[in-house]
């Protein structure tokens, strides 16, 4: 059985867990088991139609390549549902949030239980593009 429940969006400046169970894209949704819904600051991802909307860095990997990479951060798809979501089993991510992101979706920037930054990371992957207008101050390590 499959249950659709709006995701509460966490207010910035909160710090959260995010244990992903399902992924979307390269830049999210990523669902969290808690509830929140994230959309990784600070990125910009094709979308899943392999348009790139307008005022936002197109970077030249597919959405679909973009997603199995973050997928592989994750450990891997577990399989699918309905909507197309890939399933997920990581472990806990510890994020702090920069608040709605629109919609149900809180942006945030998270730090994967090997202690990586995510939105690092997936620059790193080559299949997203570093969105300055949302990276602010950020810094990769």
């Amino acid at each position: 059985m499959f249950l659709t429940l709006a995701a509460a969006v966490v207010a910035a400046g909160q710090s959260f867990t995010c244990t992903p169970t399902h992924v979307w894209d390269g830049d999210g949704p990523i669902w969290c088991a808690e509830g929140p819904h994230i959309r990784i600051s600070g990125i910009a991802a094709r979308e899943m139609d392999g348009t790139c909307r307008t005022n936002q860095p197109c970077p030249p990997a597919t959405a679909l390549e973009a997603r199995d990479r973050l997928v592989s951060l994750f450990g891997g798809p577990r399989g699918t549902i309905p909507t197309g979501h890939v399933i997920v089993s990581a472990p806990a991510m510890h994020c702090r949030s920069e608040g709605s992101a629109g919609g149900s979706r809180t942006a945030a920037w998270c730090t994967l239980a090997s202690g990586a930054d995510l939105s690092c990371a997936m620059v790193r992957t080559g299949t997203v593009l570093r969105w300055d207008r949302y990276w602010k101050n950020h810094r990769c390590h």
